[in-house]
């Protein structure tokens, strides 16, 4: 009886070990392509991860959007660093869900003229050009478009929009070869910052929006609730390591002066308004894919 018991209890202490052995999730993030690239900036955001959680994370590159989703629906990648833009298209391709909102510090956007231009309030635009950034950028594009919708203007219609880089974007408003920019607040004012011969002055923002729903980190529907807790928690227990991590390669200098915090699907229904008034009502499908 002694040895029967003996036996029971090292089977059940090896069921116990066997239990509690550390998962292996895959992760992807969805603007940086190829693994040396997510190594080199991901690198020790991962490794803080596996310090907090005990478990293992290995990097899954994807060359795009819709790769992530695919990614997510095949149940091939369990983490999804990305931003709400990304977030609403894959939460409706494949009902995953934000984790850990990543709180960056003055995340909005503007629509911005020159000051010389009489151009003073949205409704001003209306028959005019306004140079966006890339298509389906949440900062870039989406957001400054709702921006003018919520002053009336419809951005679909009512004005003659083109999309290009930031900088070129910058450049054609200052030589008055736009009538306004549509951007991130703090990519112009990043970009006005390093403009030698141009006074602040120069240029006004008629717009802005409030502050934008988070970046995250997302979760497939199919890891289970328990586990998606124990990281999520394990994230929040250890946030400054976890932050430290993402921000220690300056391709994440966005992120600096940033939190973590809990977040949920809700926080994300102003940007399916954005899709809406930009012309994308079903935010089905990645805009530019």
């Amino acid at each position: 009886m002694q040895l029967k018991s003996l036996i029971l209890g090292l089977g059940l202490a090896t069921a116990s070990a066997l239990g509690a052995t550390a998962e292996t999730w895959n992760l992807a993030v969805t603007d940086v392509e190829g693994m040396e690239r997510l190594q080199t900036e991901w690198g020790p955001f991962k490794a803080a991860l596996e310090e907090a959680t005990g478990e293992t994370f290995e990097f899954f590159p994807v060359n795009s959007r819709t790769a992530a989703a695919e990614a997510l629906r095949g149940e091939t990648v369990d983490f999804v660093v990305t931003g709400p833009a990304e977030y609403v298209v894959i939460n409706k391709l494949t009902n995953a869900t934000p984790l850990i909102g990543l709180g960056r510090p003055d995340y909005h956007c503007a629509i911005i003229v020159r000051a010389d231009s009489g151009i003073n309030v949205p409704a001003d635009l209306k028959g005019k050009s306004v140079a966006f950034g890339d298509i389906g950028s949440t900062s870039n594009m989406l957001c400054p478009m709702q921006a003018l919708a919520d002053h009336g203007v419809d951005p679909v219609n009512d004005i003659n929009k083109t999309h290009t880089a930031k900088n070129i974007s910058f450049e054609a408003l200052k030589n008055g070869d736009v009538d306004a920019i549509g951007m991130n607040a703090g990519s112009f004012m990043s970009i006005r910052a390093k403009e030698e011969g141009v006074p602040y002055g120069f240029f006004k923002m008629i717009a802005r929006s409030g502050d934008l729903p988070n970046d995250m980190i997302m979760v497939g529907a199919h890891v289970p609730t328990e586990a998606a807790e124990k990281v999520g928690n394990a994230i929040l227990e250890n946030k400054d390591a976890i932050i430290a991590g993402i921000t220690a390669h300056e391709e994440n200098d966005k992120y600096v002066g940033m939190d973590l915090v809990s977040i949920n699907d809700s926080a994300y229904d102003y940007v399916r308004s954005m899709y809406s008034n930009a012309g994308y009502p079903q935010f089905d499908d990645f805009i530019g894919e």
